[in-house]
């Protein structure tokens, strides 16, 4: 914990301590801190941090950087000098780093930064250790302090203040220059490649203990330091002296221009209105799609182009689409491994998904999208990448992402974006952490694949594009399978109730055999005539036109004549042309029949064959009579044969040829159970979601209420933690004690469980006045347990 970081959350009011808070909500995540050390061990923490730096724009970052080069504490007008810019425009960026806990001012007017900084800067403008971590190390002994000194031309005297003339000497451009001057030929160049390139850099060991060499110069004069035999580092404040006094670190505080269009608003949000239903029918008719031919794996991992060819082929999309979609299901969990089946099929989960409505389908969609770390449409070296396949970028193309989309929620409304080399620069700008080749990248590929869901329009954003710009801090992780706040955010309903508002459920019939849908058909209605019609076009207006083979696919899978006329009729009034055409086809359906057998049981004896058809215990192997001294058996040759003599037969295998044959048995492996696809390839077992509550998002204001009410004591002393749970909690063992302990000194989890039989999962405790005071994951609140009524303590494990 950074104690003057706490000491700066004991100065402010409610008002800026919410402003804080509403900053850094991960701070007030459950179990929310109840004083102001714990909160300030939250705000410091290094990987809380980083997630922070990834939300702020170039400019703090840049603020933050020559802050951490000039030192720990620094002043505003230090700052602003050394950055050569007025102290009005240094001001609101690290006003910026305040309201996000990163930067704070201490009593004597100067900036202190939070400590993670330095540590994920470890170098921060280019800038290596101060000369005080070379000078003041146990491997610099008093004699090489006396060498440098004579090789500066310093006199030598006591320790401290030999190393404070060295800083001092070093730390003067103006003497280093002159010192530079006198150095060996050669010596210019590597002070320069250290200087502007460094400062750490690999080095020839060798050269540094041979006399006369540009190496050894720059060591014996304090500026090159050699912690091993091949690196070699510079000090900060020799890397600034050879900079000169006019070296300015990157500054700028205006974001790039980026060259805009006006976008027509209805134009745009008519093709949001067309684009939302698309891809949700077009999910549908996929995924059914899986069900009748599953989608094999390659062995590396991933979906083969011709797979996702063929997809395109039978489902009527085209292949970038099949490739987004794939891939959006699977994140959704729509889509996954089954064992049996040797391929991708639906999930169960595809079967709750298709009874929602169609905004509700739209935003399971859009959330998986949202947090997938994958791009579909992304071009690495002119080529995609494996569907499905494993993306070494990993949670950064999600970011890049949101960041793309972030910022096009930040142009007025009705522009679209006229330069993409322009808007990868703004991106940068706003996500500076993000690798700029891999946003270049990402962006036309983002745009594609935005386009496609509706949530971009001739590269303007779209009203549902907005509100999910909106959510980046609840994106959640691919790993995450509900996203309940992507997926239930009252913006993203309202606005995805709007998108689907457009959609057609029902269909102009022609006497020509064609049905004609004028708008975006519903899932539902495009499924049905997909079943009964070929689709000979889509767009604002889709038409399928009706023919002998179309009709008979219908009743191959499953419909009867008047069954398909009932539905058709539900959504048009039908010519008599299309009712003749369907039971037309429905009479000749059938006339021949084709069975499948997955083998053939044959007796001399009829009779004994009516017996083994009629037996009970055999029912699961489908026993069909084909001919008096033949059965079809539904199952395969080995399964049949084990059936036939549990029940007491004795049959034997023949093998085509009709000679007989011993075969020895195989121990068949445990059927899988259906499997989840997971990035890289990976499969884990796929469990029924429990629903998900949506938690109300924490209010910083009260949470600053609370704490500043709060009296703010100390921890507990660890030798009272003992004493007390010792002399209390009187029924518990030694070592249930000592976890009980750990509950309240280190905030650990455990289950405890109480005289009347309540359990409950407890962390972050407190003793007061005999009890325990500690967060409780089944209420979601703290509550208290007294402890002698706890008689029972397990660790509890995530």
């Amino acid at each position: 914990m950074d104690d003057h970081l706490l000491g700066w959350l004991k100065t402010l009011d409610e008002e800026r301590l919410a402003r804080v808070l509403a900053n850094r909500l991960d701070a007030i995540t459950p179990p929310w801190p109840r004083r102001l050390d714990t909160l300030a061990q939250r705000l410091g923490s290094g990987f809380a941090v980083l997630e922070v730096l990834r939300t702020l724009p170039l400019p703090a970052l840049e603020v933050a950087e020559a802050a951490l080069a000039l030192g720990d504490r620094v002043g505003v007008a230090d700052l602003a000098g050394f950055l050569g810019v007025p102290e009005a425009e240094v001001t609101p960026w690290l006003d910026l780093l305040s309201d996000h806990a990163l930067a704070w001012p201490d009593g004597e007017g100067r900036i202190r930064f939070a400590g993670a900084l330095s540590r994920w800067w470890t170098a921060p403008c280019g800038l290596g250790e101060p000369l005080s971590h070379y000078l003041n190390s146990w491997t610099t002994s008093v004699d090489s302090l006396r060498g440098l000194a004579r090789s500066l031309g310093l006199p030598q005297g006591h320790k401290r203040r030999m190393i404070a003339a060295i800083s001092e000497f070093l730390s003067d451009p103006a003497r280093v220059a002159v010192l530079v001057e006198r150095a060996p030929a050669g010596a210019e160049r590597l002070l320069e490649d250290f200087a502007w390139d460094g400062p750490v850099r690999d080095v020839d060991g060798g050269r540094f203990v041979v006399p006369g060499t540009p190496e050894k110069w720059a060591a014996d004069h304090g500026l090159i330091f050699r912690p091993s035999w091949n690196v070699g580092e510079m000090p900060r404040e020799v890397t600034l002296a050879l900079r000169g006094p006019g070296y300015r670190p990157p500054f700028t505080p205006v974001a790039p221009d980026l060259a805009t269009l006006p976008a027509d608003p209805e134009g745009v949000d008519h093709l949001m209105t067309l684009a939302a239903p698309h891809v949700v029918e077009r999910c549908a008719a996929m995924l059914e799609n899986t069900a009748k031919t599953p989608l094999p794996l390659l062995k590396a991992g991933g979906i083969g182009v011709r797979e996702v060819r063929r997809m395109a082929r039978e489902t009527g999309c085209d292949e970038d689409e099949t490739r987004l979609l794939l891939e959006v299901c699977a994140v959704a969990r729509l889509l996954a491994w089954d064992e049996s089946s040797g391929g991708l099929v639906p999930t169960d989960r595809f079967d709750r998904w298709r009874l929602d409505d169609a905004p509700a389908r739209l935003r399971v969609l859009l959330a998986a999208w949202w947090r997938m770390e994958r791009s579909s449409l992304r071009r690495t070296g002119g080529k995609y990448g494996t569907v499905l396949g494993d993306d070494p970028a990993g949670a950064s193309i999600a970011q890049a992402r949101r960041a793309v989309l972030g910022v096009l929620a930040r142009l007025p409304a009705s522009t679209a974006c006229a330069d993409r080399a322009g808007l990868v620069r703004l991106t940068h700008w706003h996500a500076p952490l993000l690798d700029q080749a891999l946003l270049a990248e990402c962006v036309p590929a983002v745009l594609e694949e935005a386009r496609m869901l509706g949530l971009v329009a001739h590269d303007a954003i779209t009203d549902l594009g907005r509100v999910l710009a909106a959510l980046h801090a609840d994106a959640g992780e691919e790993s995450d399978d509900s996203a309940p706040v992507v997926e239930h955010d009252p913006a993203l309903v309202e606005c995805s109730t709007r998108a689907m508002a457009s959609v057609r459920r029902s269909a102009l019939f022609g006497a020509d055999l064609t049905a004609v849908v004028t708008g975006p058909p519903s899932a539902e209605l495009a499924e049905l005539l997909d079943r009964a019609a070929d689709r000979e076009s889509r767009g604002a207006a889709s038409v399928w036109r009706f023919s002998p083979a179309s009709v008979r696919a219908a009743l191959d899978s499953g419909y009867t004549a008047e069954g398909l006329l009932a539905d058709l009729a539900e959504v048009g009034a039908l010519p008599q042309p299309l009712e003749y055409l369907v039971r037309d086809v429905a009479r000749r359906h059938g006339e021949v029949t084709v069975t499948t057998v997955a083998c053939i049981v044959q007796a001399s004896d009829p009779a004994l064959l009516a017996e083994i058809a009629g037996h009970r215990k055999l029912g699961r192997l489908g026993l069909r009579l084909l001919a008096p001294t033949v059965l079809a058996s539904s199952m395969p040759a080995d399964k049949t044969l084990a059936a036939l003599r549990e029940s007491g037969y004795a049959p034997v295998p023949i093998e085509d040829t009709g000679e007989i044959t011993v075969r020895r048995t195989r121990i068949e492996e445990p059927a899988g159970g259906r499997l989840i696809l997971l990035p890289g390839g990976q499969v884990a077992e796929l469990e029924p979601p429990a629903h998900v509550l949506v938690e109300p998002p924490p209010d910083p204001h009260e949470h600053a209420r609370r704490l500043l009410s709060s009296e703010g004591g100390s921890a507990q002393p660890v030798a009272r933690t003992w004493a007390v749970i010792g002399r209390m909690a009187s029924r518990l063992p030694t070592a249930q004690q000592s976890l009980l302990g750990f509950v309240v000194d280190r905030g650990v989890r455990a289950a405890i469980t109480l005289a009347d039989g309540v359990t409950a999962t407890v962390s972050h405790g407190e003793l007061r006045s005999g009890v325990l005071d500690a967060w409780c994951e089944e209420a979601g609140d703290y509550l208290e347990f007294p402890l002698a009524d706890i008689v029972e303590v397990r660790g509890a494990f995530a």
